[in-house]
């Protein structure tokens, strides 16, 4: 028997799951409409606090590293050689709580300003260390027009030779588990829990999140994990799998049509997971897209942080 309770607020539809055997979700159609994109060369960012991940070698075949605005937003491609870049917390604050922060961009690309340094901030604003990955990518060709042209035929459903992969690659699970590692081995330097070490991503920094998390060793895997906008389809789940925090919208254009087969999985092992179902924000909204109900929901992910204890005292 699953006890299931849903309300609104706001207009979004939020679901929480406890308890056990089977679920059956009602599966709603995604309402948006193809997004639009614009691709500008930038200037890459100081990255003099990233700290080099000594996971594989570096593929011969990937272009050099080149970071660029779309939509305006700042992102980086051709990733060959991860990184790790700390947030933390004024000391007054801290709580001991630790979050790995990957960003998404289909494998192609990282939106490391809206889904990386913009949302690290927010939680060392919080009292929570954060650490940005930028973890490595699938090639792209390195003309900056031809790629700009493939990703905006590939992103609009025209035929493109950029394409995102169907899964994690190995490459990029690997640089999730090297990050789970490397602050765990630093945690008293950075005055956080090695116990409380959890991991967030976004679209494809939760197939990240999920990959690294699954791949993890027993007793070495996250404290917690919070795939955001991440495609929800069924996995086995180990019966040590972390706390997780889910969240979709229902006009997600990529995922919200391919239901919630990892929610039902995380109940179907009796782990503790929490998910929810907003009634809009597309896809890619970072922090919370204003006017919509996905606005706000990182306070949710705060709150059940502390009641799920894995915040320490401040």
């Amino acid at each position: 028997m699953i006890r299931r309770s849903y309300w609104r607020s706001g207009g979004a539809v939020l679901a929480l799951f406890a308890a056990t055997p089977h679920i059956a979700l009602a599966q709603a159609p995604a309402q948006s409409t193809a997004p639009t994109f614009s691709f500008a060369p930038a200037a890459p960012p100081s990255q003099n606090t990233a700290i080099p991940l000594r996971t594989g070698p570096q593929a011969p075949d990937v272009p050099a590293e080149n970071w660029f605005l779309m939509n305006g937003e700042l992102q980086v491609r051709n990733v060959s050689a991860a990184t790790l870049t700390p947030v933390l917390p004024n000391p007054e604050k801290a709580t001991g709580t630790a979050v790995i922060v990957a960003p998404g961009g289909g494998f192609l690309g990282l939106a490391m300003q809206t889904e990386g340094y913009a949302v690290a901030r927010w939680l060392a604003d919080h009292g929570i260390a954060a650490f940005v990955l930028k973890y490595r990518l699938v090639p792209t060709p390195a003309d900056f027009d031809v790629f700009a042209r493939e990703m905006t035929a590939g992103r609009t459903g025209k035929p493109s030779t950029v394409r995102p992969p169907q899964d994690t690659p190995s490459y990029s699970r690997e640089d999730g588990l090297a990050a789970l590692a490397l602050v765990r081995s630093r945690a008293k330097e950075w005055r956080i829990d090695p116990k409380r070490v959890g991991m967030m991503g976004f679209s494809a920094g939760a197939f990240t999140t999920i990959a690294t998390t699954l791949a993890a060793k027993a007793g070495e895997r996250p404290a917690f994990i919070a795939p955001i906008y991440g495609r929800l389809t069924p996995r086995d789940v180990p019966v040590d799998a972390p706390p997780m925090y889910a969240v979709l919208a229902e006009d997600d254009h990529f995922f919200a049509s391919q239901g919630f087969g990892l929610i039902e999985a995380w109940v179907r092992a009796k782990r503790p997971v929490e998910f929810h179902f907003y009634q809009n924000g597309g896809h890619g909204f970072g922090l919370g897209r204003p006017g919509t109900t996905s606005d706000g929901w990182i306070e949710g992910f705060m709150k059940w942080l502390a009641v799920n204890e894995l915040l320490g005292k401040r």
